[in-house]
């Protein structure tokens, strides 16, 4: 595939200008799309956008396949009325400079909860069904995420490693009865994917519209405390307890003369290829419809 020679910016949404904390998919990420066009660019490359793990990091995600909700445009979610108006005066005063994700994490999601109660409620009859044709075509993730992070919940927010011994090898009788027992909670995390998805839609859209391309990234390794690896262990260097054999990292080099020690669990590749690597072959499709170009870090 050829790529035309041109310019962009990288620019992850988080660091988009915002009232609520930080930076989110709703009016600001068309905006910067406008000022791409004004200055003549060409991509804009947004870096991965799963739902950060530990450190914040968009290298350590809960998910290779879902979005963060920390992007999520509340004032999106009140034009489309899943959210009172109410819910966003009610903010608290965060820093204009930088992202404080201690306060903004509990409180966002406070609001998403809220406005999961209201969609339940009030959303209309075509959007109770586009959510469920939205879940019905990404539940070969979505069923393994939505479960996982409930489950994390559940046991304050603890690592997969750490939890109770039949949620964390992932024994039949009770994955079926933890999907009763926190159906609300899985309910909300499919809600919250819906959103991602649907807003992150409409920002390509109106980009590809003004001839904008989105570069994103897609990390080679998954953090170990993910959905991925909870719900996949046997395509991983796992113990039977849970815990990596080996994990990644850098040798010494120029910017770092000790290494570097990344710690995400290494693939079993044979055990990939006996499956057809479907794993990979699935996220690659879903990465191809987000973005326009595909770049693969750290492979």
């Amino acid at each position: 595939m050829a790529f035309p020679r041109g310019s962009g910016i990288l620019l992850h949404p988080t660091s988009l200008p915002g009232r609520y904390g930080v930076g989110s998919l709703g009016p600001e990420a068309f905006r910067f799309v406008d000022f791409l066009v004004a200055a003549g660019q060409r991509y804009w490359q947004v870096l991965p956008l799963g739902p950060t793990g530990h450190g914040d990091s968009p290298y350590a995600a809960f998910s290779a396949f879902a979005g963060n909700p920390l992007l999520i445009s509340l004032e999106t979610l009140v034009e489309d009325g899943w959210l009172d108006e109410s819910a966003l005066s009610k903010a608290p005063s965060f820093p204009q400079d930088r992202v404080d994700y201690e306060a903004v994490i509990p409180w966002k999601k406070e609001v998403l909860q809220e406005a999961y109660l209201t969609f339940k409620e009030k959303a209309t009859e075509a959007h109770h069904q586009e959510m469920a044709e939205f879940c019905a075509h990404a539940s070969h993730w979505l069923e393994d995420y939505a479960l996982f992070m409930a489950l994390k919940d559940a046991h304050g927010g603890e690592p997969w490693e750490k939890w109770e011994p039949n949620s964390k090898h992932r024994v039949p009788q009770a994955i079926a009865h933890y999907r009763k027992a926190l159906a609300d909670g899985v309910g909300y995390y499919r809600f919250v994917q819906y959103v991602f998805f649907r807003q992150f839609s409409a920002v390509k859209r109106y980009a590809n519209a003004k001839g904008i391309l989105l570069v994103g990234d897609m990390p080679i390794f998954v953090a170990g405390d993910s959905a991925d690896a909870w719900a996949n262990r046997d395509l991983f260097l796992f113990d039977r307890s849970g815990r990596p054999l080996a994990v990644a990292g850098v040798p010494p080099d120029y910017f770092s003369a000790t290494g570097q020690l990344w710690g995400n669990p290494l693939y079993r590749w044979d055990v990939m290829q006996r499956t057809g690597f479907s794993w990979w072959i699935a996220r690659m499709q879903l990465a191809l419809v987000m973005y326009d170009i595909v770049r693969i870090d750290h492979f």
